[in-house]
């Protein structure tokens, strides 16, 4: 398979669990009435599955360094569509909780064994140009995700937004079964779990650490950016779609400048860049809100912030991976848990006093400086690192 075919197949792969958060987001005032629940249980089917997301990656990636990836991956798909089918006929608020939630364990394979089967299959410079390419595919998903649940949500309800679902899992299932092969030699399974000795490569726990608060910044964005917009700055909800679909293309834009540069600087030095322009452009953009310089001095920042994004994640993963690839399961898990874990909760703390610019982004620029720091002490040090 060339190297474009399994990116999209791997990007789609990566993004058909986060989907089932976006696609029916639009649904969850007509799912709390039909279900005679409150508004906040409806949201805690999206917590729910948050947290399946990031903790059955910590069981999927050290299985498929036992097991190979495709096995791990066709039963995650499988299991996936028929959660699916049974959030789409849950009789109650209780029953649709648990679904969501083995639901999200079960999408957790496609998140933590793309990036796995990309360690299989690259390393490197090769490895960053196809996680870019891995970028470019599930960066559309927030753009397409909620405008095509909308659609479903007027015509189909919510309980067929599920259905939806269910085909997107089988049709992921055929895929994998079709076209993607396993990539993991017979001769390099067998090994138990490795996450203690993940957890003693010092370098590895600083990329750990960093991608950590690079999830603390981007999800207080998720959380906060549509009430800082519509609520404080006034926008429509049309408005601010197209501002959070430009914001989605400038993750692109970022992956694809990245991938055309990286074999001149090499990943580290692009890695150091990214964090550093992201960490200027948080510290700008709360500069403007202390300010009150307006919209733009949201936006502006903000665009740059998914921009350096589009780089700073490919390289990070491949960098943290570089000398684990016969543990990249476990690696993967580790990488994609903390995000997932993390992100969510410091997202909602951010906003107790009420979204505003300041509040978001006093903890976008702590969580990117945070992130910053990290680099430059671990990198910047090594100019072994920097000279590959």
């Amino acid at each position: 398979m060339n190297r474009r075919r399994l990116a999209v197949v791997l990007g789609l792969l990566e993004i058909f669990g986060p989907i089932s958060m976006d696609l029916y987001l639009p649904a969850l005032p007509r799912l709390a009435a039909d279900l005679h629940t409150s508004t906040s249980l409806a949201q805690a089917t999206m917590s729910i599955c948050m947290l399946g997301l990031a903790f059955g990656q910590l069981a999927v990636g050290p299985l498929s360094d036992r097991f190979g990836r495709r096995r791990p991956l066709l039963a995650g798909t499988a299991l996936f569509a028929v959660l699916s089918l049974v959030c789409a006929v849950a009789p109650s608020i209780e029953v649709l909780l648990v679904a969501r939630l083995l639901q999200g364990l079960c999408g957790s394979a496609g998140i933590v064994l793309s990036l796995a089967i990309a360690r299989d299959v690259a390393s490197g410079i090769e490895l960053v140009q196809l996680l870019a390419l891995l970028t470019t595919v599930g960066a559309l998903a927030p753009i397409v995700a909620p405008l095509a649940g909308g659609q479903l949500e007027a015509w189909i309800g919510w309980r067929g937004i599920f259905v939806v679902l269910a085909g997107i899992g089988v049709t992921l299932f055929l895929l994998t079964l079709v076209s993607l092969p396993e990539t993991l030699a017979p001769g390099a399974r067998g090994r138990p779990a490795e996450f203690g000795v993940l957890l003693r490569d010092r370098l590895f726990v600083r990329y750990l650490l960093v991608g950590t608060c690079g999830g603390a910044g981007f999800f207080t964005y998720l959380t906060s950016v549509s009430f800082v917009l519509q609520d404080g700055f006034s926008l429509s909800a049309r408005t601010f779609s197209l501002c959070f679909a430009a914001n989605a293309a400038m993750s692109i834009l970022g992956a694809q400048v990245n991938r055309a540069v990286v074999r001149r600087l090499g990943p580290a030095r692009m890695y150091l860049i990214a964090t550093t322009v992201t960490a200027l452009a948080a510290a700008a953009m709360l500069a403007a809100a202390l300010l009150g310089a307006g919209l733009a001095g949201v936006l502006i920042p903000l665009a740059v912030i998914l921009f350096t994004g589009g780089a700073t994640q490919p390289n990070g993963s491949a960098l943290a991976m570089a000398d684990h690839g016969t543990r990249a399961g476990a690696a993967a898990a580790l990488l994609g848990m903390s995000a997932f874990a993390v992100g969510p909760l410091v997202g909602p703390l951010a906003s107790l006093s009420g979204p505003s610019p300041v509040s978001m982004s006093i903890t976008m620029t702590a969580a990117y400086g945070a992130a910053a720091l990290l680099v430059w002490t671990t990198i910047r040090p090594r100019r072994d690192a920097l000279a590959r």
